[in-house]
C-alpha cells in the first residue's frame, strides 16, 4: 500500500511538471541611475510574463549582464518575493553598479559613438501549486546614451 502511494505521488508530480509552462522573462528597459568618475549604476528592468492558469511566486534571479559580444559587466542575485498573476505580467528592477576598469573598449564604444549593445541572462526561481521550478533567460538590446 506505501509502495502504490510513493507511485501515485510520483505519478502527480510528474503530470503537473508536465502542465507548467516556464515564465518568459524579457528585457525590457536598462536605465541609467548615476555615472561617475570611475563607473556607475544602472537598472535593468526584467518582465516576467506567466503563461500559466495559476500565479507564480518568483523567489530568486540570478543576472549576468554583458557588454558588447561577451564581455562580462556585472552579475549577481536579487531574492526576494515577486508574485505574477495568472496569465499576467510584471516587472522586477535588477540594480546593477559597474566600473569603467570593467568595461574598456565598451566604454570607449560608449563614449565615441553614444551606444552599445548588451545582454543579460541568468535564471528565476518560481514557487507554484505543481512545485519549484528554475527557469532560465536570455534578451539582447542596444544602449543608447542619446536617448
Amino acid at each position: 500500500m506505501l509502495l502504490g502511494a510513493a507511485l501515485a505521488l510520483a505519478g502527480c508530480a510528474t503530470l503537473a511538471r508536465q502542465a507548467f509552462q516556464n515564465p518568459i522573462v524579457n528585457l525590457r528597459d536598462v536605465n541609467v541611475r548615476g555615472l561617475g568618475l570611475s563607473g556607475g549604476s544602472l537598472d535593468v528592468v526584467l518582465s516576467v510574463y506567466n503563461p500559466n492558469n495559476y500565479r507564480l511566486d518568483a523567489t530568486r534571479l540570478t543576472y549576468r549582464l554583458f557588454v558588447g559580444d561577451s564581455l562580462s559587466l556585472a552579475n549577481g542575485d536579487i531574492q526576494t518575493q515577486t508574485t505574477v498573476q495568472a496569465a499576467d505580467s510584471t516587472f522586477v528592477t535588477v540594480p546593477v553598479s559597474f566600473t569603467y576598469a570593467g568595461l574598456g573598449a565598451a566604454a570607449r564604444q560608449i563614449f565615441a559613438t553614444g551606444s552599445v549593445n548588451y545582454r543579460v541572462a541568468g535564471d528565476v526561481t518560481v514557487g507554484s501549486a505543481v512545485g519549484n521550478f528554475t527557469v532560465p533567460y536570455s534578451a539582447t538590446g542596444r544602449f543608447d546614451t542619446l536617448r
